[in-house]
């Protein structure tokens, strides 16, 4: 018998998806209310249209809820075609800078946000997640 060339992560139980669902719409509630747009973007087809938080339910096992920020079109199209063509990685244009300062920039925003809001928020592994923020559960 051959084993699999590579690892599946299990998938998480239809209660735990249930249960990351409704913590998912908190989230996009307490971020419209603090004023932010933020959208399911794990339950629309198409890519986002605009600027805002973009929550995510992953289905895996170890995953859970994750917030991240969309910018604006016009700064994500012209940072990633930059980036797709090869930068120096020592001395990027300032596009890519800017790009990557409003991600983090809005990743510590969600952080003081969410946890404002009675969220329990981490900063997840960044070369598995970006510049997200994992949100565990809400605060009792």
């Amino acid at each position: 018998m051959s084993e699999a060339p590579f690892y599946l992560s299990p998938r998480a139980t239809p209660e735990v998806i249930a249960e990351r669902n409704a913590l998912a719409d908190e989230v996009c509630r307490e971020l419209v209310r603090a004023g932010l747009p933020a959208r399911r973007g794990d339950l629309e087809d198409d890519p986002p249209v605009g600027p805002g938080a973009d929550v995510h339910v992953d289905p895996l096992a170890e995953g859970g809820v994750y917030v991240g920020w969309a910018t604006g079109a016009e700064l994500r199209t012209t940072a990633i075609d930059i980036f797709a063509q090869g930068i120096d990685y020592t001395n990027p244009p300032p596009v890519v800078l800017h790009y990557e300062s409003v991600q983090k920039l809005m990743r510590n925003a969600l952080l003081g946000i969410l946890a404002s809001a009675g969220f329990r928020v981490e900063e997840p592994d960044p070369y598995t997640h970006g510049n997200t923020v994992r949100v565990t559960a809400r605060q009792p």
